[in-house]
């Protein structure tokens, strides 16, 4: 499998909230994570990021989805980068407030850069982290 697969392999797995039991065979030991947008600005493993979706989407916002609308592979920099849109609904329980009934259709973007073994080395999340959670009601 190349490298971009796994990195494809990767982005469904985390998107679907396998957790880290479902992602970590994509992924290289001590993988790490970046992020500047809250709440997962203080996320430093791929491992934890992978866990904190889990945890959100089978939580405050349970059934939640995704939809993929475009993928790159860099070979040069052996970089993958996936833009999608996450669709939630805050219905279930946890979260900062109460369940609000409110949803939020929020575009986001990883970029995967690959070792050379073809597994997830680090992992860069863009996204309008304030817009989302203002749509579900929690800002």
């Amino acid at each position: 499998m190349s490298s971009f697969e796994h990195a494809t392999e990767f982005f469904h797995a985390c998107e679907s909230l396998k957790g880290w039991q479902g992602c970590q065979q994509y992924v290289a030991d001590g993988a790490s994570f970046v992020a500047q947008s809250e709440p997962i600005a203080d996320i430093t493993s791929v491992e934890d990021y992978c866990e904190w979706m889990a945890g959100l989407g089978n939580g405050p916002l349970a059934g939640c989805s995704y939809d993929l609308h475009a993928s790159a592979w860099n070979e040069a920099n052996q970089t993958a980068m996936f833009f999608a849109t996450f669709n939630g609904k805050h219905t279930g329980e946890g979260g900062p407030v109460a369940a609000t009934g409110k949803e939020t259709l929020s575009h986001y973007v990883y970029v995967l850069k690959m070792d050379d073994s073809g597994k997830v080395a680090q992992m860069t999340k863009v996204w309008n982290a304030p817009w989302a959670l203002a749509e579900l009601g929690w800002a």
